[in-house]
């Protein structure tokens, strides 16, 4: 059987620019980057900005085991399925992050024959957007060790600076370090910490601006440090929001890349969903909403991650509400979550099966309270018995939700033809309804507490001491009247990993509360999530390779 890699390039890849052409886009409007990469200008948005919009569909997933999920594959299935049965079609997903290539998730373009190409490229250094985004970043830390060292005329107090250095690539070294060792010369010695570049506020801010000029506003009103007297220091304070906007002037242009079969694929921006919130470019799925009558999106890890944060922030500020949202599932992740072995799960057992699938019901639920149609997409695997397929069948029939066979890592757009019927079928019933879970004018802990009492199913939240102070201060100064980013396990609907399935009865622990004030949510970190992976013992990075003539291995 070929391998992802072998696949892709093996793929008979269309010049980016007859793509381009199919979306009615013109010369003018494409920035190339080489033969089958290019950005979207930004005067594009201002032609198309009276064109009614395509219909909006999220895919989403159960909470992600080791036994894999495919969620990008079906997106990317998906997409080329609805242009199979006659839907003008675009998707658009997030760029992978360094960091996890080279670690242990490996790429995020896609698996089988549901990619989107070059996937090399887009998996590695693309069109530089992840190294802008760590520019501009590093930039603005730069510039407060600067005006620190040249005589701090803000009375910036170094013990309290909260904006971090960032670094895509996963490095458990850099988590806490010193800075300005080696004398007068080299600034004042304070403690540092790095974070991975996707977990940034610079990140989460491309992927939520509607355009350069609010972006560069969401950058000027970042909080960066308190001074001395504990009052608050904003990026705009320092005047350098306008060098950083132009340190990110194509990287907030969307990206244009394929499918395998030729599909336009809007690959832009990568948040994490477990750290911030998950989702590709405001930018990118407006302007595939403009230019096809379907666009397929993904959110990160599972619906009470990913999806959660796509509703409630990413749709709040984008203006745009999903018409179908796809819940992807496998027959061996559901048996995972009913507490079988990861080796085995090849072996017929519907009776683990029955008690994970409680996972899948959970996530049905919480997409039905945004007021949105559901339809699960079982992802095949040829280990799935006939008895589990029925099973998952049987229950889903029973909670009144649409389910589809998916076979798109083996068969591409023709594997997913029935799950794009269903969606379509869906949609043109025209029963969605969307709204929110909460106001974002709630006091904080009370969008919390919705969060976690509604989404994840928990019996109540608690705050630490620590994070206790933390809201109070946000809430002094005003900052509290923003959407909740909740930072938690992907692992478990709870704040625990351990706790599979659906887990009842549970408190969750917030430990500490940030401001993304620029971005504009507040951060709700649980559980032990790191801003900064490390790598593990084995890492991707020693099965990559290339050889003489150019042609890469090792990369999934």
């Amino acid at each position: 059987m070929k391998t992802d890699i072998e696949i892709a390039q093996e793929a008979k890849m269309k010049p980016v620019m007859d793509i381009a052409r199919g979306l009615g886009l013109t010369e003018d409007d494409i920035e190339l980057y080489g033969k089958y990469k290019a950005k979207v200008s930004l005067e594009v948005f201002d032609r198309l900005k009276g064109k009614p919009n395509g219909k909006l569909v999220l895919v989403t997933a159960i909470n992600p085991t080791p036994a894999g999920e495919g969620k990008s594959t079906v997106t990317v299935g998906l997409g080329q399925a609805l242009n199979r049965i006659g839907k003008k079609t675009c998707i658009a997903l997030r760029e992978p992050s360094l960091g996890p290539v080279f670690g242990v998730k490996g790429g995020a373009a896609g698996g089988g024959y549901s990619q989107v190409v070059p996937m090399e490229d887009i998996n590695l250094h693309f069109t530089g957007d992840m190294h802008a985004i760590t520019t501009a970043n590093n930039l603005l830390s730069a510039a407060i060790d600067n005006h620190i060292h040249q005589g701090n005329a803000l009375r910036i107090d170094s013990r309290r600076i909260i904006f971090k250095r960032v670094l895509d690539m996963n490095d458990r070294a850099l988590r806490q370090i010193v800075v300005g060792m080696g004398g007068k010369a080299n600034g004042f010695v304070r403690e540092e910490a790095f974070m991975i570049t996707v977990a940034s506020e610079i990140m989460a801010i491309l992927c939520l601006s509607n355009g350069l000029m609010d972006l560069k506003e969401r950058i000027g009103r970042i909080l960066i440090a308190y001074n001395l007297d504990g009052e608050p220091i904003f990026a705009r304070d320092l005047g350098v929001q306008g060098s950083m906007a132009l340190l990110l002037k194509d990287a907030i242009k969307p990206n244009l890349v394929q499918t395998l079969e030729n599909t336009p694929a809007f690959v832009h921006g990568g948040p994490f969903a477990n750290i911030a919130h998950g989702c590709n470019s405001i930018m990118a799925t407006k302007l595939g909403l403009k230019l096809g009558d379907y666009l397929v999106t993904e959110a990160g890890f599972g619906a009470d991650l990913g999806a959660e944060k796509f509703l409630n922030i990413k749709c709040r500020y984008g203006g745009f509400a999903p018409d179908c949202v796809v819940i992807v599932a496998t027959v061996r992740a559901l048996k995972n979550h009913g507490g079988v072995a990861k080796a085995d799960l090849g072996r017929e057992n519907v009776a683990a099966l029955a008690g994970g699938f409680a996972n899948l019901e959970k996530q049905v639920e919480n997409i039905r309270k945004f007021g949105v149609p559901a339809v699960v997409a079982v992802n095949r695997f040829v280990s799935d018995s006939e008895a589990e397929i029925a099973f998952i069948q049987e229950r889903c029939a029973a909670l009144k939700v649409p389910v589809s066979l998916c076979e798109v890592w083996a068969k591409g757009g023709a594997g997913g033809e029935d799950l794009a019927g269903k969606v379509v079928a869906e949609i043109d019933k025209g029963q969605a309804r969307f709204k929110m879970l909460y106001d974002s004018n709630q006091p904080i802990r009370e969008k919390v507490a919705a969060i976690v009492t509604e989404i994840y199913g928990g019996r109540g939240v608690s705050f630490t001491k620590q994070a206790e102070s933390q809201v109070a201060e946000i809430e002094k100064l005003g900052l509290d009247k923003l959407p909740v980013c909740m930072a938690k396990t992907q692992y478990s609907l709870s704040d625990n990993p351990a706790l599979l399935g659906r887990p009842e009865g549970f408190d969750v622990t917030v430990r500490e509360v940030r401001v993304s004030n620029g971005a504009g949510f507040i951060v709700a970190l649980t559980g032990e999530i790191m801003v900064m992976p490390g790598l593990p013992k084995v890492p991707a990075a020693e099965k990559i390779d290339i050889d003489e003539r150019g042609v890469i291995t090792g990369l999934f």
